[in-house]
């Protein structure tokens, strides 16, 4: 049986990290969780703590000092799992704005294929819920943008729900990836997309969080808007 490896990087997602975590477990197919905490101050960390004695060799924590990005959190959980053998490594986020129940689709279409799977918010149409209609528009002109300029023909270029293969993580220098907030996603994509590897968008339906804060800031949008430009000129 592939081993399966899901990534959920936290900061605050006290309301959120249970709820999750259980729902995770209780899908088909044996997943793994790893939980990466940045220090969080409203105890996150303790209460997968508290839960890694229900799901021993199942649930296992990484704790970081301080808020480190995004992307350097899927970096250090990317190396984490390819010492640990595992066959394929999600990313999701913790707030159940990705469904779980969306997870053994995307393990589908890599068995089935793809190197990459996206859980796409925009390959069929518009599939967000309970976003402004002004995020709607930037993240999906956003996509547009990266498209324009990159020439990849993926439609949710800022996608944060996919689901790698361990030949695409073991072909990347991970040493070299650059951007360290949403921008990570782009390059990610692009980058095997460059070297090759098949990436196939699988349509999910986006909600946004019921509880808990976003993360999202200005400084994310424009690391990933010059990322982008720096992306198109770099040798590979």
């Amino acid at each position: 049986m592939d081993k399966k490896l899901i990534i959920i990087p936290t900061y605050n997602e006290r309301e959120n990290i249970e709820k999750i975590l259980r729902k995770v477990f209780s899908l088909d197919g044996l997943y793994d969780v790893l939980v990466i905490d940045d220090g969080s101050p409203d105890g996150t960390a303790a209460i997968v703590k508290g839960l890694q004695g229900e799901y021993p060799d199942r649930l296992f924590l990484l704790e970081r000092s301080g808020k480190q990005g995004l992307g350097t959190a899927y970096l250090s959980g990317f190396r984490w799992s390819l010492e640990h053998g595992y066959d394929y490594t999600f990313e999701m986020d913790a707030d159940f704005s990705h469904n779980p129940d969306d997870i053994p689709r995307l393990y589908k279409a890599c068995k089935d294929g793809a190197d990459i799977a996206i859980g796409s918010r925009y390959c069929d149409g518009i599939s967000v819920v309970n976003w402004p209609i002004g995020r709607i528009i930037m993240s999906y002109y956003a996509s547009a943008y990266v498209r324009f300029i990159l020439g990849m023909k993926i439609y949710d270029c800022t996608a944060g729900f996919k689901c790698y293969s361990r030949k695409v993580l073991e072909n990347i220098d991970l040493d070299a990836v650059r951007m360290k907030g949403y921008g990570f996603q782009i390059e990610m994509k692009y980058t095997a997309w460059r070297k090759g590897f098949k990436l196939v968008e699988v349509p999910i339906i986006f909600v946004n969080r019921k509880e808990g804060s976003s993360k999202m800031s200005s400084g994310i949008f424009g690391e990933a808007f010059w990322g982008v430009i720096r992306l198109r000129f770099r040798k590979f």
